[in-house]
């Protein structure tokens, strides 16, 4: 079976009709992995045995129903930082090393109800903290279109799997870019839904005010199907809308889609703002092509402003650091597990050393730099004296920045339908390049950064029709608040004219 050819919608079809059973296509992925993996590190832990019999109950489904839900037998990738019961949960973090989930998150006892099998655990930034996912405590992930380059981050694991053939589909979460950024430059698509759309139970919080777990998928159209089985409300998730969303996600009317506008920030793409960001003169030439298609598919395009969105990554690299100071106190070396560079000659000699020294020990050890720096940051704009001149000036400016782009996209405000931007300011960068400053890092989301901060929806779609093996890149539709179906439909009627 030729895996690169199939997407979800394919595989659906092939297994009710009977051309493949579920459990042929589990196994052609493991031979993937097993062949590929070893370079590109894209999973930290597979579950075999659990995959196979899932799929097996898929096939038996079939054999007796003659039909199943669209992801039945479907493989499928979560990223680590994600809770599958009994399973390894490791956030890519020495100090959860050792850890097993005790209870499934949310989407994952959805993707079983819709009889998904989860083929394993991918890799990721640790605690989902970078853009390159080089800060993974268990080794970096190889781009598989250029191994010398990043996948980006901090779902690069789920990105890179999919774009090397190694999982039909994929799950990442995304705080500031973290699932639309791998998949540009890993030539894939990936969604962060509208903030509460998913529940976010079973997600290991970094910044809980930002997170949102989304789709990673070779097509606009797999990323809605698996969009569609994962969202809807949670008792467990006091931020999960019940929203009804109703309709079909991509099959919007051709008359409505050629009454859409889209808008272009003029700070995005002035020739200063595109200085300031770093924009590679590539990407400023991807986008023309991705905008003269999308212009083929019917849609107006029109210049808007929001200048208030070049504060976003400041704004963002305070409230971001400060959740996760809030949130990272509890892995402290009692309720998990406790790490240590000392020997310690006795259990004895271990129960003398003081509550501090436990404390410290364990996040000394088994925090990684980037973890450490963000923790520090986060707790000085905390602190008394701080606080009110960063963390409470930044949430203003948050406000401001939310109330602009939704302005924007206000239709009784002459507003816009989706806002069109780069999703980085660079095709994929070579290992090595920005860790030394970590500043140059964080500009690598300066573009996805403004949806999380308003709870907007956004999706990263390849830019096609380019010089072939070119490195990939990929620009950015970003919607109103729940309106995944208008930018979904745009970014199926785009691909629409590729095939």
């Amino acid at each position: 079976m030729d895996l690169a050819s199939l997407t979800l919608r394919k595989f659906h079809d092939g297994l009710r009709a009977g051309t493949f059973s579920a459990r042929e296509i589990v196994d052609e992925y493991y031979r993937a992995i097993d062949a590929k993996d070893g370079a590109l590190h894209s999973y930290l832990s597979t579950n075999r045995d659990a995959a196979r019999a899932a799929a097996d109950a898929a096939d038996a489904l079939i054999a007796v129903k003659k039909h199943a839900p669209p992801l039945a037998g479907a493989p499928i990738a979560i990223k680590d930082n994600i809770c599958i019961a009994g399973e390894p949960t490791t956030a890519a973090s020495k100090i959860l090393k050792r850890y097993r989930a005790v209870y499934d998150a949310t989407i994952v006892k959805k993707l079983r109800c819709e009889g998904a099998v989860v083929l394993g655990k991918t890799n990721l930034d640790e605690f989902a903290m970078g853009s390159s996912t080089e800060n993974s405590a268990f080794g970096s992930v190889k781009n598989p279109h250029d191994p010398s380059r990043v996948p980006g981050g901090s779902s690069g694991g789920s990105a890179a799997a999919v774009a090397a053939n190694m999982a039909l589909a994929a799950l990442g979460s995304d705080t500031g870019g973290s699932i639309r950024q791998p998949a540009g430059f890993c030539g894939v698509v990936g969604l962060k839904p509208t903030y509460g759309a998913v529940s976010r139970y079973g997600l290991i919080a970094m910044a809980s005010s930002l997170d949102q777990i989304g789709p990673i998928a070779k097509t606009v159209e797999d990323a809605a199907l698996l969009f569609r089985a994962i969202l809807g409300p949670d008792p467990h998730d006091a931020t999960a809308a019940d929203v009804a969303y109703g309709g079909d996600f991509i099959e919007k009317p051709r008359e409505e889609i050629k009454k859409m506008t889209i808008g272009i920030p003029k700070e995005y793409f002035s020739s200063n703002s595109s200085a300031e960001s770093g924009l590679d003169p590539e990407v400023a030439e991807a986008m023309n092509s991705a905008r003269h298609n999308l212009e083929r598919v019917g849609v107006t395009f029109k210049e808007l402003s929001l200048p208030h969105t070049k504060y976003a990554l400041s704004v963002y690299y305070i409230i971001q650091p400060a959740e996760v100071s809030s949130n990272l106190a509890r892995f402290d070396g009692i309720r998990y597990e406790r790490i240590t560079n000392r020997h310690e000659s006795s259990i004895t000699n271990a129960y003398k050393l003081k509550l501090k020294d436990i404390y410290f020990e364990t996040k000394s050890a088994g925090f990684g730099p980037e973890v450490k720096r963000r923790i520090m940051l986060g707790t000085f704009v905390l602190s008394s004296g701080y606080y009110d001149a960063y963390y409470a000036k930044a949430q203003k400016v948050r406000r401001i920045i939310t109330d602009e782009m939704v302005k924007a996209l206000d239709p009784k405000q002459g507003g816009v339908d989706a806002i069109f931007a780069p999703t980085s300011p660079t095709v994929p960068f070579k290992f090595g390049e920005k860790t030394a400053n970590p500043l140059a890092m964080y500009l690598a989301d300066v573009f996805t950064i403004p949806a999380n901060l308003a709870g907007l929806p956004a999706i990263s779609i390849p830019v096609r029709s380019r010089v072939k093996d070119a490195l990939p890149i990929g620009f950015q539709l970003i919607g109103r608040h729940w309106s995944e179906r208008d930018i979904l439909s745009l970014g199926h009627r785009y691909e629409k004219l590729f095939e």
